[in-house]
């Protein structure tokens, strides 16, 4: 014999689990992934299957989630490789070139933000450093700031690796002021902002 209310706690399986997969936000998702365990636990647990139960709470709740969530925060990550007197610029509050800069990190940290993807900027102390780091995958992109004896009306060059952030940058990217490429490996493809 058994009360309604089980009807309707395991009503909240197939909602739940429905929710989970229209979600769009990887942090959103990993809340509504516990809450579904949450719920499994408890149908386990009113059917008399209190070690099922426990195991869901434990195993397929907790430890997954904590699993899901370090995968998610380190994944989920533009590491930007940057000169360190560019980051010095940065921090530099009478230079003007600091506002250029800082604008433009401005501009990747709003255009990642909608794609739930956090920028990191990653110092390095010379450009051969830097381009090394990139072939080694260390990181994502570069920006450097072009000599100033070029005269360019594009002074920032940005080059990644990863086909679907040049994507994302370049058609979302409106700083007349940079210049971005597609690195593969040995020779790289440009395409000027």
């Amino acid at each position: 014999m058994t009360d309604s209310y089980v009807y309707v706690i395991t009503a909240l399986l197939p909602l739940v689990a429905s929710m989970l997969i229209l979600q769009v936000n990887p942090y959103h998702a990993l809340v509504i992934r516990g809450i579904l365990g949450a719920v499994a636990a408890l149908v386990y647990t009113i059917l008399g299957a209190a070690d099922v139960a426990l195991t869901e709470a434990l195993v397929g709740t907790l430890l997954a989630i904590t699993l899901y969530a370090v995968a998610v925060r380190s994944s989920m990550v533009l590491r930007l490789g940057v000169l360190k007197e560019a980051i010095a610029t940065q921090e530099d509050f009478g230079n003007p070139q600091r506002s250029d800069f800082q604008q433009l990190v401005d501009e990747l940290r709003s255009i990642f933000n909608k794609h739930h993807v956090r920028v990191e900027l990653v110092p390095y102390p010379n450009q051969e450093d830097l381009q090394q780091a990139l072939i080694e995958k260390e990181i994502h992109a570069t920006c450097v700031f072009a000599p100033e004896d070029e005269e360019q009306a594009q002074p920032y060059q940005m080059q990644t690796r990863l086909h679907r952030l040049y994507e994302i940058m370049h058609s979302e990217l409106v700083s007349t002021t940079t210049q971005l490429s597609y690195f593969s490996g040995s020779n790289s493809r440009e395409k000027h902002l």
